[in-house]
């Protein structure tokens, strides 16, 4: 790791120790939902140069945050995935995708397939009486993620088996604005912006389970 650290022996100094250089963060939110290749992660990760996410990937390597893996069959390919202590991670990122949902978003960014899928499981709202609880499966920009909605919790996982009952094909933000209520669904499927494979209905009931923190005021998107 970079040899800039803190003399601290708090455990956050010492976490930002291993995961506190730029992008090293977002390299773990890419690869919570399985391994990646090195061109997948780059693709996900709008901006980083090829270099810097050969370096991020060789100190988190260091750490024991991230392994290198093989995928396969057919084909053997080379790929990364998180280590158990990597993967204890993801309560952090969920944390930190819901704190950063009060901030603004600048104009014309967008988020990658992953983590728009974290974001379901940070903007998710329990609620005892809610209108949809059921499987969907969101068809994304390059990616398909699965989100099994129970009245109190959700469990989002990268897409397997068989289509269910209700599958949404659009990209996320799409969805965002469908979600933070920007645009109707009606008006983003008349706009050819999301497509609905099931009841319409109950595709409408799957975007409200999903709100902006409301313990502060003035949360923007």
């Amino acid at each position: 790791m970079s040899s800039r650290k803190f003399a601290d022996a708090c455990g956050i100094a010492r976490s930002l120790d291993v995961i506190g250089e730029r992008w090293a963060l977002l390299v773990v939110r890419e690869l919570v939902f399985g391994p990646k290749r090195f061109t997948d992660l780059r693709n996900g990760l709008n901006g980083i140069s090829q270099n810097v996410l050969s370096q991020r990937l060789r100190d988190l390597e260091a750490a024991d945050v991230v392994r290198r893996t093989t995928l396969g069959p057919p084909a053997s390919t080379k790929a990364y995935e998180l280590t158990p202590a990597g993967q204890a991670l993801e309560p952090v990122l969920i944390a930190m995708s819901r704190w950063g949902a009060r901030t603004p978003v600048e104009p014309g960014t967008r988020m990658s397939d992953d983590a728009f899928a974290l974001a379901l499981k940070a903007l998710f709202v329990a609620s005892a009486d809610a209108a949809f609880t059921g499987r969907v499966r969101l068809r994304l920009g390059h990616d398909a993620f699965d989100a099994e909605v129970g009245s109190s919790e959700i469990a989002v996982a990268r897409a397997s088996g068989p289509d269910p009952d209700l599958v949404l094909i659009g990209d996320e933000s799409s969805l965002r604005s469908v979600m933070f209520h920007d645009e109707t669904l009606a008006a983003a499927r008349a706009r050819g912006t999301i497509e609905v494979h099931g009841d319409a209905d109950r595709a409408a009931q799957f975007l409200a389970r999903f709100g902006l923190p409301t313990d502060d005021p003035v949360a923007q998107r």
